[in-house]
């Protein structure tokens, strides 16, 4: 079976850092672009970065650019997000995907071509 599993969320304050992982089981990650996407209450699920599968290549929203960093384990077959300076509105349910082509060099265009495996999400809650 082929899936994705966040983890890592939680509660955090104002100004704090989670770091969440995403594992992949039933593939490999190596030739596959990441994205990571979060879905706040009420609102579009947006895309938030992407890591690409052949050299790295990252690309952020304006959002979070500078305060969140994706990175990749292929020996590991797993991709994370840190996030640092967290804000309240980044509260939001974070979800992580395989693009069906590379990292595009706009987060708004990440499924474009579409996304082969979604996981099930992560609750981050950022509240004093």
């Amino acid at each position: 079976q082929l899936q994705l599993v966040e983890s890592g969320g939680g509660l955090v304050q104002p100004g704090g850092s989670l770091r969440l992982s995403c594992a992949a089981s039933g593939f490999t990650l190596d030739y596959s672009a990441i994205g990571w996407f979060r879905q706040a209450p009420g609102k579009e699920r947006q895309g938030v970065s992407c890591i690409s599968h052949s050299n790295n290549k990252t690309v952020y929203s304006n959002s979070v650019k500078g305060r969140f960093t994706t990175s990749r384990d292929n020996a590991k077959n797993m991709v994370y997000l840190q996030m640092n300076s967290l804000e309240p509105e980044d509260t939001a349910v974070y979800y992580c995907a395989t693009l069906r082509g590379d990292c595009p060099y706009r987060t708004s265009l990440m499924t474009y071509f579409g996304i082969t495996t979604w996981g099930k999400g992560t609750l981050v809650t950022v509240s004093s």
